[in-house]
């Protein structure tokens, strides 16, 4: 039974999107740099651990170059847009005068260490989340997650993962295209002459297999539905709405703190049931079927229950010792970082050793003359 449990598999998708998802809630509940760039490496760790050789595995670098490129930007716009929020001035600039319009808004001036720590923190919230989305893409496989999705959303999930699985056939094709190049002896230099003749081949090798894909889709009846009158259409799309309304404030009522509380999980729960009975009314005027549809195992439940540990335990404690998860910007002092909140992020690393490893790929054994 044991030696069963890691044997090479590829595990269910919407378990490492639980995992992802959870560290993410984890990312987005503090600004202590200490915390996020724990989740960014155990983030990468699981990543090298458990990705596959699959297209959609290539693209984790492009989401970590995202991640670096959102700090730079967040601490480069405290700058230009003023940032003399503190005392501690560090850079002096000319400022830039505005028109009376534009009253509130400056351009450059002072630039104070709290507002360039204030911009650094907020972008590496917002990359670690970014890079915890990027994980469960190259973990997760998106055909897989299509076919697990409930007969009401596989229009919109259809959509949405064809949207996530952008970077990966562009980080596929471009690798193809650059060995195709060397094989025929040209130059792999970074040249923009180089880069112009890899951008073309990259884009039309993307948009032909982006008609295979719809050609294939339509083939398999993906789009059809079936007849429903006009009022239990009606119904169906009004109760849709209204609960990922109150989903949508829910989970930001949670999220943020200073919202009243009876916003958080009364409206969440509520609006969760409404579009629960909206997706089982929408389900029944889809006919599908699955070949052998993917199922959860223990090792499934062990890394979606990691993911949500993580949440867990970061909300738990940020009630506790705030201070430690969102240092203070108006005294600057070295973060500190507690031994609770830590420990609950390094319980996200357990996938990388109580998941099955992936799948090897398949090679064909050469059949002796």
């Amino acid at each position: 039974m044991f030696t069963r449990y890691f044997l090479p598999r590829d595990l269910h998708p919407a378990a490492w999107w639980m995992w992802a998802l959870g560290l993410a809630v984890a990312a987005s509940r503090t600004t202590n740099p200490w915390l996020l760039l724990t989740i960014v490496a155990v983030a990468c760790y699981v990543v090298v651990a458990r990705r596959s050789e699959a297209p959609w595995a290539m693209a984790f670098r492009l989401y970590l170059y995202l991640g670096v490129m959102i700090i730079v930007l967040r601490v480069f716009f405290r700058v230009i847009f003023g940032g003399a929020e503190g005392t501690t001035i560090i850079l002096r600039l000319p400022e830039i005068p505005l028109p009376a319009w534009a009253a509130g808004i400056r351009l450059l001036g002072d630039v104070s260490a709290e507002s360039l720590l204030g911009g650094l923190y907020d972008g590496l919230r917002l990359a670690a989340m970014v890079i915890c989305l990027g994980a469960a893409n190259a973990l997760a496989n998106p055909k897989r997650l299509l076919k697990s999705l409930p007969p009401a959303l596989y229009e919109i999930g259809t959509a949405v993962i064809v949207a996530l699985s952008v970077f990966p056939q562009l980080a596929e094709s471009a690798l193809r295209v650059r060995r195709a190049r060397k094989l025929r002896g040209g130059s792999s230099g970074k040249k923009f002459r180089a880069l112009r003749a890899i951008i073309i081949p990259v884009l039309e090798d993307a948009l032909d297999r982006s008609l295979r894909l719809a050609a294939s889709m339509d083939s398999r009846g993906y789009g059809r539905a079936g007849l429903v009158q006009a009022r239990t259409r009606l119904v169906t799309g009004a109760l849709m709405i209204v609960g990922l309304i109150g989903v949508c404030v829910g989970v930001y009522a949670t999220l943020d703190g200073s919202t009243p509380r009876f916003l958080a999980g009364p409206v969440l729960f509520t609006g969760l049931a409404i579009a629960l009975v909206g997706f089982r009314l929408a389900g029944k005027r889809v006919h599908r079927s699955r070949y052998r549809p993917d199922r959860w195992r223990l090792a499934e439940i062990v890394v979606a229950l990691s993911g949500v540990g993580v949440a867990v335990v970061m909300f738990a404690t940020s009630s506790v010792d705030p201070t430690n998860l969102n240092p203070s910007l108006i005294t600057l002092s070295w973060p500190l970082l507690s031994w609770v909140p830590l420990c609950g992020v390094l319980v996200g690393v357990l996938p990388s050793v109580l998941s099955p490893a992936p799948e090897p790929p398949y090679v064909a054994e050469e059949v002796p003359a």
